[in-house]
């Protein structure tokens, strides 16, 4: 017999398998040498009551029969004929990976061309990046194998049911190699330490089906006539025979948007986020969130998700990673940016979050045109029409932290009430961001609305977090690559572009996407798009 039941217990008693199978057995009226095992289907932390932190539990339970395999059987990947019609994806990333897999699985032959390195020799120009600020355009945080989120975290967290079958992409980075625990966790992580063996078992299966991966294949020019792509070409001189090309470059490709600017290609302006990275010490986050002076062994590092009004803007935070580190995700030299990420057991002393505000074309326009026509840091096309206005506005905000900071990649920051209360910090506390980091007038970084929005959401998180609002917490610029400033128009029926039929934006960097999960989505309606097409 099998049976569904919902608890709530003790921390300590989700973690014992003994003790949960005595509460079982109660729970069902059973003795529990009956109860043979369970599966858990969910699994979430209440933290509301001040007295005692509890898990809320779904499990299947099985009675006086053998447990079965979590999956009987795995999501097969067929041999592709010779003859399978080819499929040119443009980005190795979630989207362009898991279009490739569903291409796989719909009879066509995937040919993927990554800019960047496969996810071993990219290491190497990660370790460069945090170590002596040495930035690699074609092979850093943004670029290479897996994208954005190999070496970014790996959050397999979305709201976005109705853009396809999320139980899948779990499904199948469980297949690949992720721990069981994110098929049933509320928020489920994966870890930077473990998504490169993943990532590297999805390309195997891949190039076995008969797929290609090819990396150092930096996309610089289409050849398209009558409407449609004839010719992919990368810059060492292949070119590529295409029936349907799926852009999926990630949000951090200026010279795609640039191209496809340059070629007429219709791209719009899109509204993103921009701000800063704010670091407590994760005994901070503990206290506030789970109502404790020490957190038990049984509990993870604590989280939170901070929203704000202020006046006519939001203010919100961002990819929070308990446990985890700052990162320089710059894609250039001469620019200041960062992210953060968490190792799988998430044991990093810090915890850190985006904190930022929105920025829409009427507002970065104003503040552009404001700026001395002189100034080598902007294009010379501020109009409300430039499709690259807010990337130039992303642009010129993380140069400018790249002249306020220490050089290389050591970052401009200030302790959290320093940069609530204008001033230069005197000292900086001990951080996780490697390359270092500069005190500096954060106020001369960050345009006066972005500034003062994030001042006055700070002072209101504190208040909603009672110890949030610390020196002993660090504010770090800039925080500004949360989205693509960039949209690539596509019908919302066959998912081409209006102009290029045989293109297909893609994820992130078309603005389709906010996430690993959403964007491995993306790819697989794309591919499921594309098969219809073709056949």
């Amino acid at each position: 017999m099998q049976k569904t039941i919902q608890l709530r217990v003790k921390p300590e008693e989700a973690a014992n398998a003994s003790l949960l199978i005595t509460i079982l057995a109660h729970a069902i009226g059973q003795d529990q040498t009956s109860i043979s095992g369970y599966h858990i289907l969910k699994q979430s932390i209440d933290a509301r009551s001040r007295q005692q932190v509890w898990i809320n539990l779904t499990l299947l339970v099985f009675v006086n029969e053998s447990p079965s395999n979590r999956f009987d059987d795995k999501i097969e990947f067929p041999n592709l004929p010779i003859h399978a019609k080819e499929v040119i994806i443009i980005g190795a990333g979630p989207a362009g990976l898991f279009a490739a897999l569903e291409c796989i699985q719909l009879g066509l032959r995937p040919i993927v061309l990554e800019r960047g390195k496969d996810v071993r020799a990219r290491r190497r120009d990660l370790a460069k990046l945090n170590k002596e600020g040495i930035v690699n355009p074609e092979s850093n945080y943004c670029f290479g194998e897996g994208g954005a989120g190999t070496y970014s975290d790996g959050k397999l967290y979305t709201r976005s049911n109705k853009r396809g079958s999320i139980d899948k992409i779990l499904r199948l980075f469980y297949q690949f190699g992720a721990d069981e625990r994110i098929l049933y966790e509320a928020h489920p992580h994966i870890g930077t330490n473990k998504l490169p063996h993943i990532i590297t078992a999805m390309r195997e299966q891949i190039e076995l089906s008969g797929g290609k991966v090819l990396f150092d294949k930096k996309l610089v020019d289409l050849v398209i006539e009558q409407g449609q792509i004839k010719e992919t070409i990368t810059q060492d001189g292949d070119r590529f025979l295409t029936n349907a090309l799926i852009l999926a470059t990630g949000h951090s490709a200026r010279d795609i948007f640039t191209l496809l600017n340059n070629k007429g290609i219709l791209i719009e302006a899109k509204p993103f986020a921009l701000g800063v990275r704010v670091e407590h010490p994760q005994s901070i986050i503990d206290g506030i969130q789970y109502h404790c002076a020490l957190r038990g062994p049984n509990l993870p590092p604590a989280s939170y998700s901070l929203v704000e009004q202020v006046v006519d803007r939001g203010v919100f935070s961002f990819c929070m990673c308990p446990g985890g580190i700052i990162a320089p995700a710059a894609t250039a030299p001469g620019e200041i940016v960062v992210n953060g990420w968490s190792p799988s057991k998430r044991d990093n002393p810090y915890a850190n979050s985006g904190m930022v505000v929105q920025i829409d074309l009427a507002t970065a326009a104003e503040f552009l045109t404001k700026l001395p026509k002189s100034s080598s840091k902007l294009n010379s096309n501020l109009n409300s029409y430039n499709p690259l206005l807010l990337l130039d506005f992303q642009q010129y905000v993380e140069k400018i932290a790249f002249e306020m900071g220490g050089g290389k990649q050591v970052a401009p920051a200030a302790r959290l009430v320093d940069f609530c209360t204008h001033k230069i910090s005197s000292n900086l506390p001990d951080a996780s961001y490697l390359p270092g980091l500069h005190a500096a007038q954060m106020d001369a970084i960050l345009p006066g609305f972005v500034h003062h929005t994030l001042q006055e959401g700070f002072k209101a998180f504190g208040k909603k977090m009672k110890g949030y609002y610390t020196n002993d917490a660090i504010v770090v610029a800039t925080e500004s690559r949360t989205s693509s400033p960039v949209r690539i128009p596509r019908d919302a029926d066959s998912f081409q572009h209006p102009q290029v039929k045989n293109l297909y934006p893609c994820g992130e960097g078309a603005g389709y996407a906010g996430g690993i999960v959403s964007a491995a989505m993306d790819g697989q309606k794309l591919a499921v798009a594309i098969a219809a097409q073709l056949k």
